[in-house]
């Protein structure tokens, strides 16, 4: 396996920048994801690094090989494509060898690979079915089965899991994540699913409007979110944003939570000493953003004395959906909607009253103007 770099890389249609400097550098192992909405130019860098789009300007080098003006045949990279691309008239054994065969393999080593590769897929007993008898995931497999039967030194992942029905789009996601970890492949993986992104990943970029905003791990575009946009991005249920001033008190700063329906303020929370910073002083007065994500809420009755810290809340309920695992609940909060996720064993229905208690610090907090992380 090899590392990848791209360096200040800029690619333009006509006169729309599609891609605007971007800069990676992946380690030779690491599985990063691509991820952002439709439009973010995440498939676009895949292209590029494929070298099945030029650059407009910039750098791509991978190990220690400049390959921006390779051909895709000439940069040893292997693509997995969200189509899956078989050829529909040769069985499973021959659309994994094909490749091989193109690059005058002799026999015996196509042989070989296509026995490893179909042993490691589980695909063995498909070998000499056509496409057309095998379902979603069974050709989803082929399709990696023909990338990894190259032992490339980089494999691409464009979408790869979108076609797929959601069962088997996490039975997937598992393959892949034993795959890589067995194998320890360099992997770039698109998709614009962050449930995906927060699985798999080793290290996530998160891209809009041809940008990566964030590079990190999943834990740190996670819980660090750099602005709103991130913030709201990763995560199912996404964050909940309330609207606050900061003031400050004797005890410290707090947060007066507005009331967007009604005006003035709903509530105020008090925030944490331990997290005041030298920035939050200098915006005392101002309009801020607070940000809470659904698990950052608790049913007060269900916390243990020792852990029952934090603030209590009353709030009621608009909208519970149970999910087996946990609880969702919509409710509103000084004026404004938010989404808490509660227990399995929660027993609230909509209408009725609720206690939650909220520990501000694991919160956000964003500049309302250019919502960037301020605290």
């Amino acid at each position: 396996m090899s590392a990848l770099n791209v360096r200040h890389v800029n690619k333009t249609f006509g006169s729309t920048q599609v891609l605007k400097d971007i800069s990676l550098a992946i380690d030779s192992g690491e599985f990063l994801i691509l991820v952002g909405p439709s439009g973010c130019g995440k498939s676009t860098l895949m292209n590029t690094i494929a070298g099945l789009e030029p650059v407009t300007s910039g750098e791509i080098r991978i190990g220690d090989e400049d390959v921006t003006w390779h051909t895709p045949s000439e940069r040893d990279i292997a693509m997995v494509f969200q189509s899956y691309a078989l050829y529909p008239s040769m069985n499973v054994r021959q659309n994994i060898s094909f490749g091989l065969e193109m690059r005058k393999m002799p026999k015996a080593q196509r042989e070989e690979a296509v026995s490893r590769v179909a042993e490691l897929l589980q695909i063995t007993p498909l070998l000499d079915r056509k496409p057309s008898q095998l379902s979603g995931g069974q050709r989803q497999r082929v399709a990696m089965g023909r990338a990894l039967a190259r032992e490339p030194q980089i494999y691409l992942f464009d979408e790869p899991l979108s076609n797929l029905d959601a069962k088997l789009r996490v039975e997937m996601r598992t393959e892949i994540k034993k795959l890589h970890q067995r194998l320890g492949t360099t992997i770039v993986y698109v998709t614009h699913d962050q449930i995906e992104a927060m699985t798999l990943a080793d290290r996530i970029a998160v891209m809009r409007d041809g940008e990566i905003l964030q590079l990190g791990t999943p834990h740190e575009v996670y819980n660090d979110p750099v602005d709103m946009f991130v913030a709201g991005f990763m995560g199912s249920p996404s964050m909940n944003f309330l609207p606050v001033t900061l003031v400050s008190q004797a005890s410290g700063y707090a947060l007066q939570v507005h009331d967007e329906e009604q005006g003035g303020t709903a509530l105020t929370l008090p925030w944490p000493a331990e997290r005041d910073t030298q920035e939050l002083s200098a915006r005392v007065g101002d309009r801020l953003v607070l940000g809470l994500r659904p698990e950052h809420f608790l049913e007060d009755d269900a916390i243990q004395e020792t852990s029952g810290e934090g603030t209590r809340l009353e709030v009621t309920a608009t909208v519970v959906e149970p999910t087996g695992a946990d609880t969702l609940l919509q409710a509103w909060l000084g004026g404004n909607e938010v989404t808490a996720r509660l227990g399995p064993k929660s027993r609230v229905v909509a209408g009725d009253r609720v206690a939650l208690r909220t520990d501000l610090s694991r919160a956000v907090l964003f500049d309302e103007k250019t919502q960037r992380r301020l605290a």
